[in-house]
């Protein structure tokens, strides 16, 4: 039986570029793993490939997955996603399968009890340090709300880059992928390792160069030596009580 590789963290903190990367320059690395695609009721963003990044299909279609115990279906934020709880089981037993999903998912996976039968790596991209948490805490910060900041920031700025002209159904999609933001970030103390990273969807040290740089390039490190040795000097492990309990 392989492992499952987790790979979770709020709306646009960077998982799809940081994919794309160990794809590119651990190409080794990530022939290891296949990759869980979910059922997704929203429209492919630029680059995205049904099949591939996820199964692009109508809300309806994916609504009548429920009556179907395979299926696990969740809503989230704006969008309905499905997982094929079979078809996992049926890929781990050929080796290590990747999956990158968000938090909500992750947690009502790790509530079905599938941790009980499998060994998983769950590791949660962040988009601040535990060291600024705390930090800002201490000088009297709203967390929640400075989070919403930082990700509402970042989700408009990559998809005015995706579509230009943004309408009112955009910026309420954006609204609410920032703010569920900070409920997202409250699970990362049950994930096995938090890679902070300040480069998301909507950095260019992804891909303008030929390299990553800055904290795109430190964190496909670390992600490399995660899934290679379970280790990295660069994760952090939180503790339950840095963004207290979900509500």
């Amino acid at each position: 039986m392989g492992k499952l590789i987790i790979l979770s963290g709020p709306s646009c903190a960077g998982k799809g570029p940081l994919y794309s990367s160990l794809r590119k320059f651990y190409p080794d690395l990530a022939g290891r793993l296949r990759k869980c695609v979910l059922y997704n009721s929203r429209s492919p963003r630029p680059g995205e490939t049904d099949g591939e990044d996820y199964h692009f299909r109508k809300r309806e279609k994916i609504e009548a997955l429920r009556e179907n115990n395979d299926y696990l279906v969740l809503e989230v934020r704006t969008d309905l996603q499905a997982m094929d709880i079979r078809e996992l089981t049926k890929m781990l037993q050929n080796g290590d399968v990747f999956f990158e999903g968000n938090p909500f998912v992750v947690f009502e996976l790790l509530k079905a009890g599938i941790k009980d039968n499998i060994k998983t790596l769950k590791i949660f991209l962040s988009p601040l340090e535990k060291n600024e948490i705390q930090e800002l805490k201490e000088i009297g910060v709203c967390i929640e709300d400075f989070i919403a900041d930082v990700m509402r920031r970042k989700l408009l700025r990559r998809t005015s880059r995706h579509k230009g002209l943004l309408g009112l159904k955009d910026l309420e999609n954006i609204e609410t992928r920032a703010s569920s933001a900070f409920r997202e970030m409250q699970m990362a103390h049950i994930f096995d390792a938090v890679l902070p990273n300040h480069d998301g969807e909507d950095s260019e040290n992804w891909d303008a160069f030929y390299y990553p740089i800055a904290d795109a390039r430190k964190t496909l490190k670390s992600f490399a030596e995660l899934l290679e040795n379970g280790i990295s000097e660069e994760s952090e492990k939180w503790p339950a009580d840095l963004l207290g309990s979900i509500k």
